[in-house]
């Protein structure tokens, strides 16, 4: 099973450009020390299409949670986390669903606060591997993937891109901004799109080696798609966190303190099977040491936020 963390990365719709003019008003106008001023809540929770229950799921889930705060809950969707993020400093959205790089961007950007994020599926730790074919006898290291054709995932992935990136940059001394140009180390880089391409891409030959969720190469063999000794891996990366719901922080506390304890005790078996793939999954406190690592990141990287 995928963890929902980098689905989320590869699917997720954040907000419209009508999101910024047209939602949220109430919330945003409102006083902060005054709980009874706020009389919405304008959140964003993907609903996902492979699942025909979610839709239900997700309702139930918003129902309870306006049952909770005794307030009206909105939820919408979009189409980019830049623009979300801009909606939250604007005061047009109160609780924004983010990667671990978006956190960062958000934290920066638009003063955020972390809420919760969710506890892992299972005892596989959520890392990007490196991985090369079950005839390539030699790479041992990531030094070994010198002139060979590497394939990321998506510039804009964190587990398929930036920690693996990171990763080569900091422990080879490359530069960040060569790393992707023919024969700088890498014979050709590739961009493959998806994890289960790069991974696929692997086993099929069509790249030597690639950096891809270590979860993916579970759910393909799973999937009866390969065998596990179809690739070997060489490395991985520290542990990546989990996506994660931040806040804006101009929200009264009461509000935000009723917010985190819905979250924190939501035992509904039924929505956690339907949107992370496991009944045992739950909502645990974010807290923003744990996401630390994702400066470090940036800085590795030379990345510019907007």
């Amino acid at each position: 099973m995928k963890k929902k963390q980098w689905v989320f990365v590869g699917l997720i719709h954040l907000l419209t450009l009508g999101l910024l003019s047209g939602c949220g008003d109430s919330a945003a106008s409102a006083d902060a020390n005054n709980t009874s001023s706020i009389d919405k809540l304008t959140i964003v929770q993907i609903q996902d299409e492979n699942n025909p229950d979610s839709g239900q799921k997700n309702e139930q889930f918003r129902s309870d949670m306006a049952e909770s705060l005794g307030i009206e809950v909105e939820e919408l969707e979009g189409a980019d986390y830049s623009v979300g993020i801009e909606a939250l400093k604007a005061g047009k959205l109160d609780v924004l669903l983010v990667s671990p790089m978006s956190y960062y961007q958000a934290k920066k950007i638009a003063g955020a606060e972390p809420l919760v994020t969710t506890t892992s599926m299972g005892a596989e730790e959520y890392k990007t591997v490196f991985i090369v074919g079950k005839e390539d006898k030699t790479t041992q290291t990531l030094a070994d993937l010198k002139g060979k054709s590497f394939a990321f995932v998506d510039p804009a992935s964190s587990s398929g891109y930036m920690y693996p990136k990171a990763k080569l940059i900091k422990e080879l001394d490359l530069d960040a901004n060569q790393l992707e140009n023919p024969g700088y180390f890498f014979d050709t880089v590739a961009y493959s799109g998806k994890h289960d391409s790069s991974l696929m891409g692997v086993v099929k030959g069509d790249y030597e080696a690639a950096a891809v969720a270590g979860q993916t190469i579970t759910a393909l063999v799973d999937a009866g798609m390969m065998k596990k000794d179809d690739v070997r891996i060489i490395d991985e990366t520290d542990t990546i966190p989990n996506a994660l719901f931040v806040v804006r922080a101009d929200l009264p506390k009461e509000i935000k303190e009723s917010l985190k304890d819905f979250y924190l005790s939501y035992d509904n078996e039924d929505y956690f099977e339907a949107f992370y793939g496991s009944k045992d999954v739950r909502f645990v406190e974010a807290k923003d040491e744990d996401y630390a690592v994702v400066q470090e990141m940036v800085e590795t990287l030379n990345l510019e936020e907007e």
